[in-house]
């Protein structure tokens, strides 16, 4: 797979011959300084639509680069099923870990939780970077969607958004086996913080339809969990 970048704004027309797009920042910079491209050089773009443009530089600077688009492709890397995770985010670089293999397992959308035992706060500082390695991870994994960094709920908030024919589960002690929980079209999953959710917090998700379930013997950390559950929805 060529070099891949991210563009934004979108690119929103059709691909064609005097199709011109802008890439800036730190994609521009990358692109110029370190892969040392020329103009008629070609690259791999993609904005996040779930589209990929084949691109030819036609201008080089050093804080952007132009491009002719030439030619543009649908291609999905997405799960079959889409899968909305909430979690309650672990500290530091480990949260920058989470999001990024979250990203290339195939998470549709990640929603931080706010919980009774939480030890980070889901700032909107935190969750612009947490964004960018999104985009990052993209680039990298080939997927032409970004995954969705939603705004930070409660459990319960959580718990109440998902819709009644997706299969919703909350990981805790005490629960079934995740491996026999086995219906539904899309998957809502709740990952506690390191002391685990309160037994008033389980109590509002089941009596909202969530299913309590287990995995496995050992105590898992929240990136852990999160991505061991991510992991089993996408090799359904």
């Amino acid at each position: 797979m060529p070099q891949r970048y991210f563009v934004a704004p979108a690119i929103v027309s059709e691909a064609g011959g005097d199709r011109r797009v802008l890439l800036a920042g730190d994609e521009a910079r990358h692109l110029v300084g370190v892969m040392r491209a020329r103009v008629g050089d070609e690259v791999t773009l993609f904005d996040g639509s779930g589209s990929e443009f084949a691109a030819r530089i036609v201008k080089l600077g050093k804080q952007a680069v132009e491009l002719e688009v030439i030619a543009r492709e649908e291609i999905s890397r997405e799960l079959a099923l889409p899968l909305t995770l909430g979690v309650a985010l672990p500290k530091g670089d480990r949260q920058k870990w989470l999001v990024e293999k979250a990203t290339e397992l195939g998470v549709t959308r990640l929603v931080p939780l706010v919980t009774e035992r939480g030890v980070a706060q889901p700032v909107e500082a935190a969750l612009d970077r947490l964004r960018r390695s999104v985009i990052e991870a993209s680039k990298q994994c080939g997927r032409n969607r970004l995954l969705e960094i939603g705004q930070p709920q409660t459990l319960a908030e959580f718990a109440a958004t998902a819709p009644p024919d997706a299969l919703r589960l909350i990981a805790h002690p005490g629960g079934a086996d995740v491996r026999t929980r086995t219906t539904g079209d899309e998957l809502w999953a709740a990952v506690g913080p390191e002391g685990g959710f309160t037994d008033d917090e389980v109590a509002v998700a089941e009596h909202a339809g969530w299913q309590r379930v287990s995995l496995g013997r050992a105590i898992l950390r929240v990136e852990t969990a999160a991505l061991a559950l991510a992991a089993w929805w996408a090799m359904r």
